[in-house]
């Protein structure tokens, strides 16, 4: 299935170098925004390093984004590893034409970032924490 947004394969590339770069420490992440005008996918920033909540900072309060996230995830058993998980931040005050053609191109997207975990965040930044992840990755 194709959506109307088209998916570039320098953007597809930087997923896979995502998705298998080693990882022995905190949090990274990969935050893609689609360009209303071009209908295209565009890398907005990656980080390493961060924090769940500085995360959260980083993204924009009325503007829907796919992020891309690997977490320092604690098991219970004292087991550590770094799942990758979808955060579909689609705040409630964005603009309705963005959210629907983020919402048009999610599955596409998903797909092409081989993530089966995905954790939706429609209420801002406050409801983004690592808490939230956590519980999430541990159900």
């Amino acid at each position: 299935m194709s959506s109307t947004v088209d998916i570039p394969q320098d953007i597809k590339d930087a997923l896979r170098k995502f998705r298998f770069a080693k990882r022995s420490k905190g949090s990274a992440a990969i935050v893609i925004k689609i360009n209303k005008a071009k209908l295209i996918m565009e890398e907005v920033e990656q980080f390493d390093d961060i924090s769940i909540e500085e995360l959260a900072e980083e993204l924009p309060e009325n503007s829907p984004r796919y992020v891309v996230l690997s977490h320092e995830l604690n098991h219970p058993d004292g087991r550590k590893s770094y799942p990758l998980v979808l955060i579909n931040w689609a705040p409630t005050s964005s603009e309705t034409g963005l959210l629907t053609l983020h919402a048009s191109a999610y599955l596409d997207f998903q797909q092409n970032a081989g993530v089966s975990k995905i954790i939706e965040i429609r209420d801002g930044p406050e409801s983004l924490t690592k808490d939230v992840v956590d519980a999430q990755l541990l159900k």
